[in-house]
């Protein structure tokens, strides 16, 4: 599939079908996340892969909503800080490379016909105690991992125009 049509297909769904994801698209999706750039290739991430069945009233101590949990498999992204690669001026690029290691992961699902849905919204100390989280390891972004319900809404988004430059602002 081209990937700008990949792009116009993945969508935010919040309604999935209980359907089992096939542990072979579970691993592709899983290797697409691995093979994510990161600063300096440091590769300081985890991904923390979640079975909802009979876990349903935890992982909702995370996020309330209940489609949160309608899918078979949640998956947490997290960042290992300490890990990272720092610029010069101190940034430190944690937020940055899990941020391409969900996406390469939901653009994977996509093309296994499977749904998700980025959260940022959750509650990060539900999450450390939900999935026994080390100190130092940092929950970014969670995405349930199913076969969507609902169907894609329609996309919104600006003109090129009012979102690119070109030489100077």
């Amino acid at each position: 599939m081209d990937f700008l049509e990949l792009a116009r297909q993945r969508y935010s769904v919040r309604s999935y079908k209980s359907d089992p994801v096939e542990k072979e698209k579970l691993s592709r999706i899983l290797d697409a996340a691995r093979l994510a750039p990161t600063a300096a290739n440091r590769q300081p991430y985890q991904l923390i892969v979640i079975h909802t069945a009979d876990r349903e009233a935890e992982l909702l101590r995370i996020y309330s909503k209940l489609w949160f949990v309608e899918a078979p498999i949640v998956i947490c992204a997290c960042g290992v800080p300490a890990k990272n690669w720092v610029r010069k001026d101190g940034k430190n690029y944690n937020d940055v490379d899990v941020a391409i290691v969900m996406d390469h992961l939901i653009m994977a699902a996509t093309a296994s016909r499977l749904g998700t849905c980025w959260i940022a919204a959750f509650d990060p100390v539900a999450a450390k105690e939900v999935l026994g989280l080390p100190d130092g390891i940092e929950p970014i972004a969670f995405t349930p991992l199913g076969y969507a319900a609902d169907q894609p809404p329609r996309k919104k988004r600006k003109p090129l125009s009012e979102l690119v430059r070109y030489e100077k602002w």
